[in-house]
């Protein structure tokens, strides 16, 4: 069965032409539509696109699958229309909170699905930085909240009335420079091969991460820059300047602006949950339907053999 948000994206591409202009369209950055739209053709078996130097144009297997796909986009616009009356969707106000990374890569098409199925609810969207969102849901200052937690690192107290479901699992692997000597190879980095190199630490002082920065300091790695911001942009540009190397979400790694290489690390036990933090059977219509969308996107976000770019 094709996934319904692909469909959306070569239809998109189909009406404008270019994949960048998709994308702005769609919400998404442009590597992670073209990441959907090479799903799609793995799906569909066949070639979907061709890309030349004023954009991108459909081939006709494309052009056929574009065609259908509209016809499935709208039949499905109309029933959740039609759903959202009897659910009470026709109104109201969302709030909804997320972290940088997710916000950036993976929540903007989730909304613009949500907006298209429900028009009439509000959406208010809020940053906070993991552990604050799950603090914001108990509180009642948000709906639900995306936030993540780290492997390895003690498990955190979940707030009473508050649920942490799961959406996705992706594994931490190192980046270095362009031409870094530890880039050099294709299988799984043993992790004391980090030692004596110098780390650049993420937020050490953000409870999330602590766990993950103890192991790699007991690794032997050597602290040589200390990123107090939560953020991994920064991060990903002192690497590539070649300052340090660091190790971060794959989906981090993926989405860097700035030119970085990758590497897996054995044993392959540094891990993040990206969840969604809700109120259980307090939550409303609106909030089940956005957790819905979640599961569905999110889970077809990770890459094969995972349990499930802040």
């Amino acid at each position: 069965m094709y996934d319904p948000v692909r469909l959306a994206a070569l239809v998109a591409v189909a009406e404008d032409g270019s994949i960048t202009r998709a994308a702005g369209r769609l919400g998404y950055t442009a590597p992670a539509l073209s990441q959907q739209l090479a799903k799609l053709e793995r799906e569909a078996g066949a070639p979907l696109l061709v890309r030349h130097h004023r954009g991108t144009r459909l081939t006709p297997a494309g052009e056929l699958l574009a065609e259908r796909a509209r016809r499935v986009l709208d039949e499905l616009d109309r029933a959740r229309q039609e759903l959202a009356v009897v659910a009470g969707l026709s109104g109201g106000r969302l709030r909804v909170g997320t972290f940088t990374t997710v916000g950036v890569h993976l929540l903007p098409p989730v909304l613009s699905a949500f907006r298209r199925a429900h028009p009439d609810v509000e959406l208010a969207v809020a940053e906070y930085e993991p552990p604050r969102g799950v603090a914001a849901v108990a509180r009642g200052d948000a709906d639900l909240a995306l936030t993540h937690t780290y492997e390895p690192a003690e498990a955190a107290a979940v707030p009473p009335g508050v649920v942490l479901e799961p959406l996705l699992v992706e594994e931490l692997v190192l980046i270095t420079a362009a031409g870094h000597a530890l880039a050099d190879g294709t299988g799984r980095l043993p992790v004391s091969a980090l030692a004596g190199q110098p780390l650049i630490s993420s937020a050490p002082s953000h409870p999330p991460r602590r766990g993950v920065e103890g192991a790699l300091t007991a690794a032997g790695a050597r602290s040589a820059v200390e990123c107090e911001s939560p953020g991994y942009a920064l991060v990903c540009s002192l690497v590539s300047a070649g300052i340090g190397v660091a190790v971060v979400p794959e989906m981090v790694a993926a989405m860097s602006a700035a030119p970085v290489q990758s590497r897996r690390l054995e044993p392959a036990a540094f891990r993040r949950t990206i969840s969604v933090a809700h109120r259980g059977v307090e939550s409303g219509a609106a909030a089940r339907s956005l957790r819905a969308l979640l599961r569905a996107s999110f889970g077809r976000a990770g890459r094969p053999g995972r349990a499930g770019p802040g």
